[in-house]
């Protein structure tokens, strides 16, 4: 979250940035309960003072009718310092609340629009597929391979789900290998992780209020079910002080996801390319703040490695202030071109959080043992997300008898180069 202070100091930029999301945030209440906090904070102050002297006069004075006289104001003063710590009580709790509603600052950077028709290609990598043939979408290929079955998933559970079986369920699982080995190759520490957390922790990761709607919860034990790990990562020293020579620690990991999709109600209705349920491998980073831009660049680079290696044509997109998510500052998108469907396929977002979740969850370190302590940046980014790599290498590598070739780099994950007809 924003600090008050930095709302108090800098109140045309954050309600310009709001503006610039394209949302709202309550700072006009947010300003009026900080002056009605700090007008009773001063009244409770001085009636304290007045009770400190007047309760060592009490004690000094040898007239027990004086005596019984200050005694009984010093009760009402009492009785003032409880109603307005009441009051003061309540309106801390609606000034955290609110707190919780602003997003965070933008970086200057960042193109300005309404939504995503504003978004900026950085980039486009590698030269999109021609086929001698009419390209297949990837739930043709799936048929045609028998390695995915919609309405089965269907018949289990309702819309947007589906099963993977066969090679096409090997062929998730070598990518998620594939790409952890990358990661943890270029220094990232992996990370087995929850995968039901409490609502402290989506409250800490920026998750809840805002997005409460999206979350699945098990109401009888008050778990939340993890949209990203990102959530989970955030919250892995919540509460705590980061030693000196800590800093940065880039972890990754493998999770599912789960989420409503209530905000993308009849968008990617066809296919997989959307779920309740799917696969990611994340990546995180905690950094001190003068590291986190190269960390974001650093991010962005080991995501575009995957697609790279992969044989993919990709793009980079930086998101305008309204696409960009509630957490970030600054954030990259990566898509990966699907030729079966003629469309780009987001499969990463690369985001520098500065000390947004930091704030949220208390968590601090030190630089040296002999320094105050600070919050630390966090990053996140996507190393990829599934199903949409599966989509894009069934898509780009399909062959016109409905086979699929297997990338050179996924062959010895899956032990072999093809997965033929049924």
């Amino acid at each position: 979250m924003l600090s008050l202070q930095y709302i108090r100091e800098n109140v045309d930029r954050v309600k310009r940035d709001v503006l610039l999301r394209n949302t709202t945030a309550p700072i006009d209440r947010i300003l009026q309960l900080d002056e009605d906090r700090r007008e009773i904070l001063q009244q409770v102050e001085g009636l304290r003072a007045k009770r400190n002297t007047v309760s060592k006069a009490i004690g000094a004075s040898k007239d027990s009718a004086d005596r019984e006289i200050r005694i009984a104001e010093m009760r009402l003063v009492g009785d003032e310092i409880d109603r307005l710590d009441g009051r003061l009580k309540k309106i801390e709790t609606e000034l955290q609340e609110k707190l919780y509603e602003v997003p965070n600052i933008l970086d200057p950077n960042v193109p300005k629009g309404p939504d995503e028709t504003s978004n900026k290609v950085i980039e486009v990598v590698g030269e999109l597929p021609h086929f001698s043939f009419a390209p297949r979408p990837h739930w043709e290929l799936g048929e045609i391979v028998g390695g995915l079955d919609i309405e089965r998933g269907a018949k289990m559970s309702g819309s947007r789900f589906y099963t993977l079986r066969g090679p096409l369920a090997k062929l998730q699982r070598a990518l998620i290998q594939f790409m952890l080995n990358e990661h943890g190759r270029a220094g990232f520490t992996e990370a087995y992780l929850p995968y039901m957390l409490s609502e402290a922790s989506l409250y800490a990761a920026g998750q809840l209020p805002k997005f409460r709607d999206n979350l699945y919860r098990d109401a009888e034990e008050d778990y939340f079910f993890i949209p990203t790990a990102e959530v989970a990562f955030v919250n892995l020293y919540r509460d705590e002080i980061i030693p000196p020579g800590q800093l940065p620690m880039r972890f990754v990991g493998h999770t599912p996801c789960f989420r409503r999709e209530k905000m993308s109600a009849g968008r990617d209705v066809r296919g997989i390319k959307r779920g309740h349920q799917f696969e990611k491998v994340e990546m995180f980073v905690y950094c001190e703040p003068e590291q986190s831009a190269a960390e974001l660049d650093s991010l962005v680079a080991r995501a575009r490695s995957i697609p790279e290696i992969l044989g993919l044509p990709y793009r980079v997109i930086a998101l305008c202030s309204g696409d960009i998510g509630f957490n970030s500052t600054k954030t990259f998108d990566l898509e990966i071109w699907a030729p079966g469907q003629g469309e780009w396929l987001e499969v990463s977002s690369a985001s520098n959080c500065l000390e947004f979740q930091a704030r949220r969850a208390n968590i601090r370190y030190r630089s040296a043992v002999d320094e105050p302590t600070k919050y630390p940046h966090m990053l996140n980014a996507s190393g990829l997300a599934l199903p949409r790599t599966v989509i894009a290498v069934m898509e780009n590598y399909q062959r016109e008898d409905g086979s699929i070739e297997i990338p050179e780099a996924l062959r010895p994950y899956m032990g072999m180069d093809v997965i033929p007809p049924v």
